[in-house]
């Protein structure tokens, strides 16, 4: 049995930052195994946007090794939470979304988690946060506040920055960690899992369980996956993610774009390649860098599609990219027949979201009308039934004149 749960923990060790404390997580897989009984894996997620990308499946992906090994997850939906806004990683306060923005995200965020997570009643458990926090009087909100102090606040970095340099910080944002650790008190969890921006928050659901006469959760922390750019956190904000209901092709264009040097880290937090195969495939003495990219973005399509799907991507990405020929299925825009500029006709077919930006990609020489590259953004151009227009690598549409 120790065996058994030494790989365990092996598995669930791979990609975390920190796991507080690897000793209490042996401790309690023992005892789940000795007393048959499930431990329960929660994750929080606040619904401040519509959709899931690869960085949010980070941490679903490790919830769901969990469920794997017949644990249940304890999916929080952050309806309430999100009405506060968290601080973590912003320089100011986060803009509040309405309550119909925060119930439409919730749903599509459940529906996008599916993906990855088991849905089976006996392992998942999906619980919005304000079927607690919203029947919380004003004596039972001092109280919780009284759990930590003014000291203790400021020690998170995000917080800490800010008031040194003298940024406002608003009474309601100490509310959100305290908000995220009762949660835990709530659903009694056994483990928190949280990307490491959410270290504080987690810990402070330890110190409230503690408080609460409950065993103090475990916390695992996972790193932000880095975005396509190399540089940012992946954030559709910054237009540099994968998105869960990208199509498969759009996938594997991405995955593509990235850089040899990010392949070891998408392969460890992003899918179940062992280890030992993993550095085979990142070493180019052993693999070819291109080779490994497309297994990785194959790999990562399965999950979301399946097989063919992945295959299908990749002989689509070859008659693009390799052979330069036009996509099977190209999109089309319905425009008119009257002359226009190229940066408009670009935003008309929508290949761009502002005159300012196809201006731009005009520019930077990413637009194309039948192959023939087009550098001046003011540039007239008469559309005609059947025109391919492209933007940077991806992007086409074939117009249709009414």
């Amino acid at each position: 049995m120790h065996n058994d749960i030494s790989e365990k923990i092996e598995l669930l060790k791979r990609g975390t930052v920190e796991v507080y404390s690897e000793k209490d997580l042996t401790e309690r897989l023992l005892d789940a195994h000795k007393n048959s009984k499930q431990l329960r894996v929660k994750l929080g997620m606040d619904p401040t946007s519509p959709d899931i990308h690869l960085g949010h499946t980070v941490v679903l992906r490790k919830l769901r090794q969990f469920q794997d090994m017949g644990h249940k997850a304890v999916l929080i939906i952050g309806d309430y939470t999100a009405r506060i806004g968290d601080p973590t990683g912003q320089n100011s306060t986060r803009p509040v979304l309405s309550g119909a923005d925060i119930d439409a995200n919730a749903k599509t965020y459940f529906e996008q988690a599916g993906k990855i997570l088991d849905t089976d009643p006996a392992k998942l458990e999906v619980r919005p946060n304000s079927e607690w926090l919203s029947k919380l009087g004003l004596v039972d909100i001092i109280k919780l506040c009284s759990s930590m102090t003014v000291a203790q606040m400021l020690e998170r970095d995000t917080f800490e920055l800010r008031y040194k340099k003298g940024v406002p910080i608003g009474i309601h944002e100490f509310l959100y960690p305290l908000m995220q650790g009762y949660d835990s008190v709530m659903v009694q969890a056994d483990v928190e899992l949280g990307g490491t921006d959410q270290t504080f928050n987690n810990l402070v659901g330890r110190d409230l369980q503690k408080a609460s006469g409950q065993k103090p959760q475990i916390v695992m922390t996972m790193p932000i996956l880095v975005g396509l750019d190399g540089v940012e956190k992946m954030s559709k904000s910054k237009n540099n993610y994968i998105g869960v209901t990208d199509s498969a092709n759009d996938m594997f264009g991405k995955v593509m774009s990235i850089s040899d040097e990010m392949m070891e880290n998408y392969y460890t937090l992003l899918t179940n390649v062992p280890t030992a195969e993993i550095a085979t495939l990142v070493d180019q003495d052993q693999t070819h860098p291109k080779q490994a990219k497309v297994a990785l973005a194959k790999n990562i399509i399965s999950q979301f599609y399946d097989d063919h799907a992945a295959n299908a991507a990749e002989a689509e990405f070859e008659k693009i990219f390799s052979k330069k020929q036009l996509p099977t299925d190209i999109p089309t825009a319905n425009i008119s027949a009257e002359e226009i500029s190229a940066s408009k006709l670009i935003v008309a077919a929508g290949l761009a979201a502002t005159g300012g930006e196809a201006k731009r990609l005009v520019k930077q020489g990413a637009f194309t009308i039948d192959s023939e590259k087009i550098t001046d953004p003011n540039a007239q151009i008469t559309p005609a039934n059947d025109m391919v227009l492209k933007v940077g690598k991806r992007k086409f549409a074939k117009l249709i004149v009414s």
